[in-house]
């Protein structure tokens, strides 16, 4: 059951990732930590876009946020295994 859970899991991941926005922003949060507004202007898509995009990379476990002050700033929980996966796909 545990080993289901576990590819169930890494298929979430590979889900997540398989968009271009969200691999995009995946990229950029390899950089380091950046708020939702950061994100936004990196990309020519609206807010609540962005939004969609970053709470399916934090369901999935990809991604995770901290509140600064009235901002929401994300950050890659595993960044090295991203980086890894990323290099990979080079």
């Amino acid at each position: 059951m545990g080993f289901q859970n576990n590819l169930k899991g890494k298929a979430q991941i590979f889900k997540a990732l398989a968009h271009p926005t969200r691999l995009s922003i995946v990229e950029k949060l390899l950089e380091g930590e950046r708020c939702v507004n950061d994100i936004r202007d990196l990309f020519e898509v609206t807010q609540p876009n962005i939004s969609q995009h970053l709470n399916i990379l934090k369901y999935s476990g990809v991604v995770d946020c901290r509140q600064k002050g009235n901002l929401r700033c994300y950050f890659l929980i595993e960044p090295e295994k991203l980086r890894k996966l990323l290099n990979v796909l080079k």
